[in-house]
């Protein structure tokens, strides 16, 4: 799976350099791009070149099981109609993305792949597709179309014996595509062997963030937005804004349409599709960050965000106990950024 550059965050370098000697920093190369961890040792027996095996072993096992790009995955599998029996890997996240899908009321929808393929957002390059192709395509797609086997079931109708039993691709089943939980599955994934091997502090970036604890100048982790400006593809070097922990456990997550878009004859087509439309969004929500108990989490409702516009997502965001976020709009009349919108607990720290 790529790095969903429109996701990614500048991290503040100067919070993060090292400077406690029982602070390691771990790195490598997955997914598409570069991940690291930053992670407090002190009184953690398994030694570092250990936990970088552990990261790694984490990190192939997420890409042979859920990866659109690695053909031999089980996703890629079952999606191409072969016989899977699915992992407990696949299972989790199958079972979550099912649940994301219906806390969101369709905006995140993880059986809309082809939807992404034809605009050229997906595994595929196409782009500007016929509004017939669309309309085909957008027929295979959803959620409410995964079957059973066993039983014949629609998903939406018996999800927790779906989510249990599905072993391959029905002839009338849709596509797969976790892009949008994928990597911050991958975090949390990442933190929990952590938290297995003693660590309290920590901050895991693979594309998308989860941190815990405390930096290694004793402080709350900080983390910057990236200003959502067309062109603005080199994370950090432009932020709108500085998000600050309380030191507990959080995933935070930016998404937005700054980073991946083609224009056509004048037209900005982004790659948020309305998985319900078949349609790239038009609103004018740019970014949408997302601060939630699990990256995973912030990375579902951050992509949801951004489907569903300002005012849905700001609503949604004062709904939900536990998440907090920031939302980015360009304000009428005044192009740029120059709405910024923040949840009351949001933590905005100083620049």
């Amino acid at each position: 799976m790529p790095v969903k550059t429109c996701l990614l965050m500048g991290i503040l370098a100067a919070t993060l350099s090292c400077s406690r000697s029982s602070y390691v920093q771990f790195s490598g190369y997955a997914q598409g791009g570069t991940w690291s961890v930053k992670a407090n040792l002190a009184g953690v027996k398994t030694k570092p070149a250990e936990i970088q095996k552990g990261i790694e072993a984490i990190l192939e096992e997420i890409d042979t099981t859920l990866s659109g790009y690695n053909k031999a995955s089980q996703l890629s599998r079952f999606n191409a109609g072969e016989s899977v029996e699915p992992s407990p890997m696949f299972r989790e996240v199958l079972e979550a993305a099912i649940n994301f899908w219906k806390e969101t009321d369709g905006a995140l929808d993880c059986a809309a792949g082809p939807l992404f393929d034809i605009w050229g957002f997906g595994f595929k390059t196409d782009s500007l597709p016929s509004d017939d192709l669309v309309r085909r395509t957008l027929a295979s797609c959803g959620m409410a179309r995964l079957v059973c086997l066993e039983t014949g079931t629609i998903c939406s109708e018996k999800t927790d014996i779906c989510s249990q039993i599905m072993a391959k691709k029905g002839t009338n089943q849709p596509t797969l595509n976790f892009n949008a939980i994928a990597q911050g599955y991958s975090c949390d994934k990442v933190a929990q062997y952590l938290y297995g091997i003693g660590v309290k502090d920590m901050l895991v970036d693979i594309g998308e963030i989860f941190c815990d604890g405390v930096n290694p100048a004793g402080k709350p982790w900080r983390v910057g937005i990236d200003r959502p400006k067309d062109g603005n593809n080199t994370p950090g070097a432009e932020i709108d804004g500085i998000w600050e922990s309380d030191g507990g456990p959080h995933g935070i997550v930016t998404s937005g349409n700054y980073r991946k878009f083609y224009i056509r004859d004048g037209v900005k087509y982004s790659h948020t599709i309305d998985p319900r439309t078949g349609y790239p969004v038009q609103h004018k929500l740019l970014s949408a960050t997302i601060v939630a108990p699990t990256a995973m989490e912030a990375d579902a409702y951050a992509t949801a965000c951004m489907v569903e516009g300002f005012e849905a997502a700001r609503d949604f965001i004062l709904s939900c106990d536990g998440l907090e976020g920031c939302l980015i709009r360009e304000t009428p009349g005044q192009p740029g950024n120059d709405g910024i919108w923040t949840s009351p607990g949001f933590r905005t720290g100083k620049r």
